[in-house]
């Protein structure tokens, strides 16, 4: 179910570490600890956000000798800017009927008025 898949999504989102791990990613796969490096959290803890974001879909980890790289999966970011283009389209349409309502305001503005000949 996509709504489901959205609030899991959301949720391994709305952490910044998570977020900063997938900014990471998105420049190229790494070990958890490279991922690791920039945070000053204990080693549980980055394999927690990473069990997170996992679970999420939103990295996979695979199995390269020794190390098991990690690496972006963009699939549930699609997702996510999917549903956030409708609210896009509604706030382009909003600032649209805005502007048209503040040229008008202007446009007001700066034709004389009768109101001071009488």
């Amino acid at each position: 179910m996509v709504a489901d898949r959205l609030s899991v999504t959301f949720a391994a989102l709305a952490d910044p570490t998570r977020r900063a791990i997938l900014a990471r990613l998105a420049r190229g796969e790494a070990t958890v600890k490279e991922l690791a490096e920039p945070f000053s959290i204990s080693g549980p803890a980055i394999s927690k956000h990473l069990r997170v974001l996992e679970q999420a879909g939103l990295i996979s980890r695979g199995r390269e000798a020794q190390w098991r790289p990690c690496r972006l999966e963009a699939g549930p970011l699609r997702e996510v800017a999917a549903f956030t283009e409708e609210y896009r389209r509604f706030w382009d349409e909003s600032y649209t009927r805005l502007d048209a309502y503040l040229q008008l305001l202007q446009d007001d503005v700066k034709e004389p008025h009768d109101d001071h000949d009488r």
